[in-house]
């Protein structure tokens, strides 16, 4: 099993979006960079866990969990124009873009904001999420990174 970090600005998609989807479930699309698209197409399998994090917010950061129900298959939001998505490049027959289908698995009991993510930078060297000018909306998080964020949501409780 591996593990990821998936953005998305809560206004555009949400945690609670994805929970009030059928079967919690929904196709993660319009990502439009070819590292994280390669991610999606070439490195996530059925059963992955990812944070769900909410971006581009007051307070940024990791709110959710979800698990990877479907890998990676043609972004077909690429090759409608009226959708904002559209990539008038990609091509069904030779598609550039792809996307997984991801299903809730819960709510974390708090966000765990980027800030107090960054102050753990040292134990988190490595975690994408903590460089500097990282913009990627799709990463790898390793298991030991992963651990340490989920001990970080009850230690904020205290």
């Amino acid at each position: 099993m591996r593990y990821w970090l998936m953005k998305s600005e809560p206004d555009e998609f949400s945690i609670q979006d994805l929970q009030q989807r059928p079967q919690q479930t929904e196709g993660w699309d319009g990502v439009r960079n070819y590292q994280a698209r390669n991610f999606m197409r070439d490195g996530m399998s059925e059963g992955d866990l990812a944070f769900f994090y909410h971006s581009n917010t007051k307070v940024p950061g990791v709110v959710g969990i979800m698990r990877i129900s479907r890998e990676g298959y043609p972004d077909d939001t690429a090759f409608d124009p009226k959708d904002p998505h559209y990539d008038p490049k990609s091509d069904p027959e030779k598609p550039r873009w792809y996307r997984v289908d991801v299903t809730f698995e819960r709510e974390l009991a708090r966000t765990i904001p980027l800030a107090e993510i960054k102050d753990h930078a040292e134990q988190l060297e490595g975690l994408p999420l903590v460089r500097k000018g990282n913009r990627l909306s799709v990463m790898p998080v390793d298991k030991a990174h992963w651990d340490f964020i989920l001990d970080l949501e009850n230690a904020g409780e205290a």
